[in-house]
């Protein structure tokens, strides 16, 4: 353990799986660090390449770790910082042996440990059998409102389904006991994104496994630099306030974590990017279940985490409260889901709701009368885009419509193909495509998605550290956390003492995201969603009446077309940020690698919504600026 007991200043290096490896060699050499953390896998990465590396085909590990191990490996020996990412994917162990293989060619004296426990693909069906009422342990089942999306859960009895990867959300224990045990660079596999820098922060100040608001803070200060450059300025809903120039080659944020679990976020001086209370507060916003937000290792209640700016690109966090972890933790289960193709087709101009209706109904005629519908899954023509009217070019006249189409058979899709095919001379006036229509002729497999609990005792998360010569010189097995507590049901209401809107004066409708921000993503099958006030609105008027405007029926009606009766929503207020924030269960279909939405991941639910128009107070207008360049 380090005698310091200064701030530790803690450097993210990737968000992602495409985040290159310069941004870790970025993050070693452009200022002072003692540790390098790394978040490289979406839910989806691992299930991705499971078969082509069972099958030697592909090894196992995210190649831009790697990559940014290579590049970053004299840095990290000079300047003694550690490193702790969950590159290692499927093969943890893979990636701690090349890395100890390429510190040992330069004469290094690193010591390399791997984090495995997290892969439960041999005993998974052990784990989700069917309760007494033939439910799965799905993620969201100790909810009573939320209903799954059809065929959620069939995939057990379906020999053609084979389960694929399961891999469970691991904590921190075990990496905080191989930097205690001395290792420089830990691996991870699944490990929950925020656990490398609760770890690292463990480890630095000696905290105790029941220091709980102090890990709350460690994991709201992990949820903040987690997503790479998202934390300095990247999907930033007011990135319109600032010139293009300065939201190029961003770099990756830094938290200095207190001892007491407070932290700032900043970034190194030399690097381009804004860290803002407005950036940092979308980003604490970001793929949240509530205002409960969970780990194997804490609980962390983000009720009142406040945030404030004490300097240039420094925003000081603080308020979490932590609480013992749950007694599971989220097991991610992907399997054979069956085949997938899409088709897109372009309208022009006049009349293009109507030659729509015509293709989509020319297709699915055809496809009834060769008896193909009973075969098909899922089949959806989704209109995207609104023609502009009195067009200055043909793009600003043309929008798109996109065939989507799963099936649990290839042939099934090249039918749906075929159907358009049949009919092509017969297509609306002047319908155009891409000449390559290869995502829909030639059907690529998909992977089903169904989020599991698993009970923490369950697992044997381990840590294995590699002796000099490349043998494991010690392997720990660290158990499950000393102390849990089972979930309480998740805080959802309303305005409390609501205000009447008409009491904040006469309104004018305009866009909503003139005046507020959001972030949103996904958590599975659901979309999450936060709001706040631009900087020139962020006063206690404009919260009065933004947490009294946005109501779940509110959020409802904005929704417009795309509301389902079956959607269950929460909401909660956050109100030292100044935060409405929403989960919609179901919006995103199954979720992941199986939905069938276009923004599969959520991303732009946010802003979406930011662009409905809504009547806001006209003092308010008068008062703040437009905040747009």
């Amino acid at each position: 353990m380090a005698t310091a007991r200064r701030p530790v200043r803690i450097a993210n290096c990737s968000g992602a799986t495409p985040d290159p490896g310069d941004l870790m060699l970025a993050q070693a050499t452009a200022g002072p660090i003692d540790v390098i953390t790394g978040d490289y896998l979406a839910e989806a990465n691992l299930a991705q390449y499971a078969e082509a590396y069972a099958e030697g085909k592909h090894p196992g590990y995210v190649v831009s770790a790697y990559n940014g191990l290579r590049l970053s490996l004299d840095a990290i020996n000079e300047k003694r910082i550690k490193v702790v990412i969950n590159g290692g994917g499927l093969n943890p162990k893979g990636l701690a042996e090349a890395t100890h293989k390429m510190a040992q060619e330069k004469g290094y004296n690193l010591k390399i440990a791997y984090v495995e426990g997290d892969n439960l693909l041999a005993i998974v069906h052990d784990i989700i059998k069917p309760d007494s009422q033939g439910r799965l342990p799905h993620f969201d089942s100790p909810n009573s409102h939320v209903k799954l999306a059809k065929d959620t859960d069939n995939f057990l009895q379906d020999p053609n389904k084979k389960i694929v990867a399961a891999n469970a959300y691991l904590g921190c224990r075990a990496i905080r006991r191989g930097l205690e045990q001395g290792a420089d660079i830990v691996i991870c596999g699944r490990v929950a994104d925020a656990s490398p820098v609760m770890g690292a922060a463990q480890w630095w100040h000696g905290l105790k496994e029941d220091n709980f608001d102090k890990l709350a803070g460690a994991l709201v200060a992990g949820h903040l630099i987690e997503c790479s450059t998202y934390g300095t300025g990247a999907n930033f809903a007011g990135f319109d306030q600032y010139p293009i120039k300065q939201l190029l080659q961003l770099g990756c944020p830094i938290a200095e974590i207190a001892e007491n679990g407070e932290a700032v976020i900043t970034k190194h001086e030399a690097l381009n990017g804004i860290v803002t209370e407005e950036v940092v507060k979308c980003q604490l916003l970001y793929e949240l279940q509530g205002n409960i937000y969970l780990n194997s290792d804490v609980k962390a209640d983000i009720a009142n985490v406040a945030v404030r700016q004490v300097g240039l690109n420094r925003v000081h966090i603080s308020g979490a409260k932590g609480y013992p972890p749950p007694p599971t933790t989220k097991l991610a289960v992907f399997y054979h889901g069956g085949w997938q193709g899409e088709l897109t087709l372009n309208a022009t101009g006049y009349a293009t709701h109507y030659k729509y209706d015509l293709q989509e109904t020319q297709m699915r005629t055809q496809l009834e009368e060769w008896g193909v519908m009973k075969d098909i899954d899922l089949l959806e023509f989704q209109r995207v885009g609104v023609p502009q009217e009195n067009p200055r070019s043909q793009l600003a006249a043309t929008t798109y419509l996109r065939v989507f189409a799963q099936a649990q058979h290839a042939e099934t899709i090249r039918r749906v193909y075929q159907a358009f095919l049949y009919n092509f001379m017969q297509h609306f006036p002047g319908m155009n495509c891409t000449l390559d229509t290869r995502l829909m002729a030639i059907p690529i497999p998909f992977l089903g998605y169904f989020p599991a609990l698993v009970a923490q005792d369950q697992i044997q998360e381990s840590v294995s550290i590699i002796g000099q010569d490349g043998q494991v010189e010690d392997h720990v097995v660290v158990g499950p956390p000393c102390i849990t507590e089972e979930l309480a049901p998740r805080e959802n209401y309303d305005p409390i003492s609501p205000r009447a809107l008409s009491s904040f004066g006469s309104s004018r409708t305009i866009p909503f995201g003139d005046i507020i921000l959001a972030r949103s993503g996904d958590k599975g099958a659901n979309v999450n969603i936060g709001f706040t006030p631009r900087k020139a609105y962020d006063n206690a008027e404009v919260w009065e009446w933004l947490r009294n405007f946005l109501t779940k029926a509110k959020l409802r009606e904005m929704m417009g077309d795309d509301w389902q009766d079956w959607f269950h929503v929460e909401r909660v207020e956050f109100p030292k940020i100044r935060a409405v924030h929403f989960v919609v269960y179901g919006a995103l279909g199954r979720g992941v690698s199986s939905s069938a939405r276009l923004d599969s991941l959520g991303k732009g639910f946010a802003e979406w919504l930011r662009a409905v128009h809504v009547p806001v107070p006209i003092k308010f207008l008068e008062r703040g600026l437009r905040g747009k360049i």
